[in-house]
């Protein structure tokens, strides 16, 4: 019997030749634009930063790998030399434990997938589950990454916007706009927005979407948020979920690249055929041994928290409107085109993050170190309404 999740190979967005360009792009290394770090880097791309300045516009995490995962990935360089696939299933082995999902050396049997970061299962789920007459549904403003790969897939995107007021994704008017949709994706905490999507909200998704659509949840950011609460249990029940984790943000890894996809083994065989090769070892044991410090999480949740409570508190003593998300990121009203804005910061050395269509005068701000924090309040002071 097919797969209920397997659309028929008429209706996927691509033609003959297109298909075949891909799996060509493929073959030769990924060289299409949704699989190249390049391209998805490109989202926050800023050429020609000056080596001094305060860069908070790709939320990224200044503080870089923790001591642990430091001498971790000293360790391994030597080993370079070689795929070691054994690293990878070290680090499946590992989050697999902590999240309470079932690991095997077994694709076919596992519920964990590593990828290099986690934009790669995002673009290779929208492959695999959206087609022409499968939509892809996002918030907005959202990550913008799923919304490209859908585009190039030929496939329908259905920007929902965020609740007004609460700014968490409105499930309901997602579940109304697509009927047809074959994937949700729900990035929880949000970015650009740092707000949270509660569980109750996921699990009416869940329970009251099309047949044959799956829901994704990006947990990039809830290592970060005191509340969020996790949804990978959902996958080990085996529901239409996959949830998507990451070492870019909190556990400071975003140039190394480490990621996972936690879902049933017949979804993740589904991502699997747009991608093969072995994982960077460095990343490997990096991330293995960030899953195994007891004080990382805690420790850099509290450090993070506390600058970005600081920075939330001068903003509203200045009567500064922004939303107050739970990551290290949030949106902040300029009150003039955010581009314009971004550019004057630029010119006194600070670098902030873009600007969503659906909010021209809105600019995302990641929350650096104390020192770039700093360096942020001194220049928006100059650059705010004037």
């Amino acid at each position: 019997m097919s797969s209920p999740f397997a659309p028929a190979p008429a209706s996927r967005g691509f033609s003959r030749r297109g298909f075949g360009k891909l799996a060509a792009g493929l073959a030769a290394g990924a060289a299409t634009p949704i699989f190249t770090e390049p391209a998805l880097a490109q989202l926050s791309l800023v050429r020609d930063i000056p080596p001094d300045a305060v860069k908070i516009n790709a939320n990224e995490n200044p503080m870089g790998p923790c001591p642990e995962a430091a001498d971790a990935i000293h360790n391994v360089v030597k080993r370079g030399g070689r795929y070691d696939y054994q690293d990878t299933d070290a680090l499946a082995e590992a989050m697999a434990a902590v999240e309470n999902v079932k690991f095997s050396p077994k694709p076919a049997e596992s519920y964990i997938q590593i990828f290099a970061g986690s934009s790669a299962p995002l673009h290779q789920a929208v492959l695999a589950f959206c087609s022409k007459d499968r939509a892809f549904v996002k918030a907005d403003p959202g990550y913008e990454a799923g919304e490209r790969a859908a585009q190039f897939a030929g496939a329908r995107v259905v920007n929902v916007p965020l609740k007004e007021g609460t700014w968490d994704h409105d499930v309901r008017a997602m579940l109304a706009a697509a009927p047809d949709a074959g994937l949700f994706y729900i990035c929880n905490p949000n970015n650009p927005t740092g707000t949270l999507t509660s569980r109750v909200d996921i699990e009416h998704l869940l329970a009251n979407k099309p047949a044959g659509s799956i829901v994704m949840i990006d947990e990039a950011y809830i290592h970060l948020s005191k509340d969020a609460v996790p949804c990978t249990d959902l996958a080990a029940h085996d529901k239409d979920i996959i949830v998507l984790r990451t070492f870019s943000k909190l556990y400071g890894m975003a140039g190394l690249r480490a990621g996972a996809a936690i879902a049933r083994p017949d979804l993740l065989a589904r991502l699997s055929g747009f991608s093969a090769g072995a994982m960077p070892i460095t990343a490997m044991v990096g991330a293995t041994a960030s899953i195994q410090s007891k004080t990382v999480v805690p420790e850099r949740r509290a450090i993070i928290g506390q600058i970005r409570e600081d920075t939330y508190n001068w903003l509203t003593a200045r009567h500064v409107e922004f939303i107050p998300g739970q990551s290290n990121c949030f949106m902040l009203n300029v009150k003039r085109p955010g581009a314009e804005f971004s550019k004057a910061m630029a010119a006194r050395n600070v670098y902030v993050g873009r600007v969503w269509p659906v909010w021209p005068n809105w600019v995302r701000i990641t929350v650096g170190s104390k020192e770039d924090m700093t360096k942020f309040k001194q220049a928006f002071a100059e650059c705010y309404n004037v």
